[in-house]
């Protein structure tokens, strides 16, 4: 059941109307940041994946429709996206850190190449178009999966289906 300042709030959304994100963050920061505490310890990261997700949730309003989710579980889904987000940024900035003393980037050779694998863009358009496209968006735009999902308009695990399968088939493609 919608709530009167359920429907006031997608109203204003609808309309970019900056009073929407306001009555947003009144009904709906405690719940979201209790999400995101869940999944991050630290408060004051707690607190900036919070605006941040408040901050997605403007740039992305007019892309709510209220036919597909309830817009409690919409802003659950950004708060929650950009906590795992976040943590895996987090991971990747204190676990991967370059060693440039100990690279072999410079040392490889180019008979180590396997030739195959660089007509990639050529391999991948082999592909139906609807893997070609979530593959060309995280690896050559570089961008998240959570990125790709927002930006070609397409839910999260649709995204991460078509990655396994359009990676699978180039599998095969070079397995053969």
């Amino acid at each position: 059941m919608t709530t009167a300042i359920e429907k006031e709030i997608v109203s204003l959304l609808e309309k970019a109307d900056k009073k929407a994100i306001t009555l947003l963050y009144d009904n709906y920061a405690d719940a979201l940041y209790g999400v995101i505490k869940k999944i991050i310890i630290d408060d004051e990261t707690a607190q900036d994946v919070l605006q941040e997700s408040f901050i997605k949730i403007w740039r992305y309003s007019k892309k709510y429709d209220s036919t597909k989710a309830k817009l409690f579980t919409w802003l659950y889904r950004i708060a929650y996206n950009t906590a795992i987000d976040k943590i895996r940024s987090l991971k990747n900035k204190t676990g991967n850190e370059v060693q440039i003393e100990t690279s072999s980037v410079y040392k490889i050779s180019t008979n180590t190449l396997n030739e195959d694998v660089l007509d990639i863009k050529k391999h991948l358009k082999s592909l139906d178009e609807k893997y070609q496209i979530v593959l060309h968006a995280l690896f050559f735009e570089g961008m998240t999966q959570q990125e790709a999902s927002e930006e070609l308009d397409m839910p999260l695990g649709t995204v991460k289906s078509r990655l396994k399968i359009g990676l699978r088939e180039l599998k095969k493609i070079y397995h053969t």
